[in-house]
């Protein structure tokens, strides 16, 4: 599964763009078509808590990495073909810190997913070249022209 284009997607847009919220889109999709398997969804949370703290919602983004972290707890070390652990345990450390956010703030910052595969690692970079950033990012969920059009009549 670890080549699967969705997948791969999900990394470039995660530590190449930096774009959780495409994150979120990619990995949803892969996470339904693999029967809601927690690790899916795990690798989604993080990528959503990342998102909720980078637009300023830390409550929401503290309540995404702590689920995260549980439902993460249960896989190997490395997993996918990434060092799953050390994301874990960096989820883990960022809930923390939200926890005493309001004593202790700090800026935000992003998490990388160390690819440990070789061959996962040559896939993200070949799938890269076929990706294009979304520029700019977006915030928020927007809804589609069906929406616009029952706005308008």
């Amino acid at each position: 599964m670890k080549n699967e284009p969705l997948y791969l997607a999900f990394l470039v847009y995660f530590n190449r763009d930096r774009d959780y919220f495409e994150c979120h889109e990619v990995m949803e999709e892969l996470w339904l078509a693999q029967g809601s398997d927690p690790l899916y969804k795990g690798l989604l949370q993080v990528a959503v808590g990342l998102f909720h703290f980078r637009y300023g919602n830390v409550i929401g983004a503290r309540k995404m990495l702590h689920s995260a972290e549980e439902r993460l707890k249960s896989y190997p070390m490395d997993c996918l073909g990434i060092d799953l652990g050390k994301l874990r345990s960096e989820a883990a450390l960022y809930a923390a810190k939200l926890e005493a956010y309001e004593h202790s703030p700090f800026t935000y910052y992003d998490l990388t997913i160390d690819i440990i595969d070789p061959e996962l690692r040559e896939a993200v970079e070949q799938a890269s070249a076929h990706i294009s950033p979304n520029i700019p990012q977006r915030q928020r969920p927007m809804r589609g022209s069906k929406h616009e059009q029952r706005q308008q009549g």
